[in-house]
């Protein structure tokens, strides 16, 4: 099934887009199921192991997955594909430590790849500790667009 295309303006118009942010805290047993799915040791000092980068922003930031899809227009589930997820640690993150989490969308634009049309959308999330960048998430997706 074939879906219209969306207006190239209404996809450039989502850069500056913010999330309403807000704050999470990684708790102990959110911490012990995470690194126990990646198999790894738990790490010292309670900190919270780095895979907690891929949701808590999500969470703490005021969004969801279902919202990216809906804003980026997805025509289904099986019109994304991921072009990076990218992680920067300035600290280790915390067990027990409230973040403040802002976020939002820092480009957005239509590419036309030899015909293949899709639409490629950047979030930014920020993880903040009494005003320092603790860690940063960017993650960038292709919004696949079915133009048959």
């Amino acid at each position: 099934m074939s879906h219209p295309l969306p207006p190239e303006s209404s996809i450039t118009a989502l850069v500056g887009h913010r999330f309403p942010g807000g704050r999470y805290t990684i708790a102990h047993w959110e911490n012990t199921l995470l690194t126990d799915c990646t198999g790894a040791e738990p790490l010292p000092d309670g900190q919270a192991h780095p895979i907690a980068l891929f949701h808590v922003p999500f969470l703490g930031g005021g969004t969801s997955i279902a919202e990216l899809f809906a804003l980026g227009q997805a025509e289904s589930d099986l019109s994304i594909m991921i072009e990076s997820y990218d992680w920067e640690f300035f600290s280790p993150l915390l067990e027990n430590l409230e973040y403040d989490i802002s976020g939002g969308i820092t480009l957005a634009e239509r590419r036309d790849d030899d015909g293949r049309i899709y639409d490629r959308i950047r979030f930014d999330f920020e993880l903040a500790d009494s005003g320092t960048t603790a860690a940063r998430s960017t993650i960038t997706w292709h919004f696949t667009r079915n133009t048959l």
